[in-house]
């Protein structure tokens, strides 16, 4: 993950982007339990919402490599914040899982420059929406818990 010589603000951005990394592996996990539960009403969006997120893990594996990390490997299982047993429970775990992705992102805004900034405030926008779709609801500021109003999860 890190490298010697690495100027700090690289070694800053690598860290965010393997931040945001992390979090899509986790994502894109827990979206293979949201999708083995979510009614068929919303199936087709779960499923492009897996598909959205695998696209963005793939992209941040090739900016890890690009910034002269190693990419941070999918854990073989991830913890879920709670048991879902049923497709309410499937819809509340998607929402969450969008929050902390929209959470990394807001930090990789932070610590990016140029292009990968603009493309984390698009990713932080993008799980935004999709928190909305999932949650019904929005909140005051996107991927910073502390403004939200809402408890980090």
């Amino acid at each position: 993950m890190s490298t010697p010589d690495a100027p700090e603000a690289v070694q800053a951005t690598l860290e965010a982007v393997q931040a945001a990394l992390a979090a899509e592996h986790a994502a894109v996990y827990g979206y293979g339990v949201v999708g083995g539960r979510i009614g068929d009403d919303r199936e087709d969006e779960a499923q492009a919402a897996y598909a959205a997120h695998r696209a963005q893990r793939d992209a941040l594996v090739r900016t890890v490599r690009d910034l002269g990390g190693a990419p941070a490997a999918a854990a073989p299982a991830y913890a879920l914040p709670f048991p879902v047993p049923d497709a309410a429970s499937a819809v509340r775990l998607a929402a969450v899982l969008e929050d902390r992705v929209a959470g990394v992102y807001s930090d990789l805004v932070r610590a990016a420059e140029g292009p990968l900034r603009r493309e984390a405030a698009g990713s932080l926008r993008e799980a935004a929406v999709r928190a909305v779709r999932w949650r019904g609801s929005g909140v005051a500021f996107p991927g910073l818990a502390e403004r939200s109003g809402r408890p980090a999860r």
